[in-house]
């Protein structure tokens, strides 16, 4: 059991809330409304603007070229690929970057994004990965799910694209290595008294993370 079958471990309630949400069950089923989904989708390209400084503060963070690789990794994909799927799916609705960024961070993406900086900013390095864990290989996790759970009929999908995108090869690949990395740096840097707190921070990562799902299904009042 590597470091991060540790943490969901000390952490059941708080990972099945947000791996088994009902917003990744309707988005499988593909009963999640659209109106949801684009909510979900807007809140998430400021979530990642919010996450590649969080990346960038690992970089500066890193104590070795491997650390600040690892995390330029992180940050690559982000600002090169996943604010790219992103785009395109927005595109959809009219919606174009600068509408994106300049669109209002509701609740919930700040409370989770914030959570993150400042583990990372009070902590050092393994408490910042491990407050950026579960987004990271969890959407790894959720994507490869969904498409085994759907099979062949993913290629008529109505969440194909952000499926695909997370079960596919490249993000795949990209969370082994950060959970790779999340193992070296306990190796270094984690003893087993400093355990309840790693859990407690991923843990709580987790429940933000199933908040910012549930922010997409809550009814939406006027702006």
């Amino acid at each position: 059991m590597d470091v991060f079958d540790r943490l969901k471990a000390a952490a059941p309630d708080a990972w099945a809330s947000y791996v088994e949400h009902d917003f990744v069950r309707r988005m499988g089923e593909g009963s999640l409304p659209e109106e949801a989904f684009r909510t979900y989708l807007v809140q998430d390209y400021l979530f990642l603007i919010q996450f590649a400084r969080a990346y960038a503060l690992a970089v500066y963070k890193g104590r070795s070229l491997a650390d600040m690789r690892a995390a330029q990794a992180g940050l690559s994909a982000i600002l090169d690929v996943e604010m790219g799927l992103h785009v395109r799916l927005c595109a959809r609705w009219g919606l174009s970057p600068d509408d994106l960024e300049a669109a209002t961070e509701e609740t919930g993406t700040v409370a989770y994004t914030r959570f993150v900086l400042d583990a990372g900013a009070a902590g050092d390095l393994l408490d910042l990965h491990v407050a950026l864990a579960p987004c990271v290989i969890g959407y790894a996790e959720i994507g490869r799910r969904l498409a085994e759970e759907i099979g062949p009929g993913l290629a008529t999908h109505p969440y194909r694209e952000w499926i695909g995108e997370y079960a596919g090869e490249a993000y795949q690949e990209l969370a082994t290595s950060a959970r790779r990395h999340l193992g070296d740096l306990a190796a270094r840097a984690m003893t087993e008294s400093r355990f309840p707190d790693l859990a407690r921070l991923f843990a709580q990562a987790s429940r933000l993370e199933a908040d910012f799902w549930q922010m997409a299904l809550d009814p939406r009042g006027p702006r």
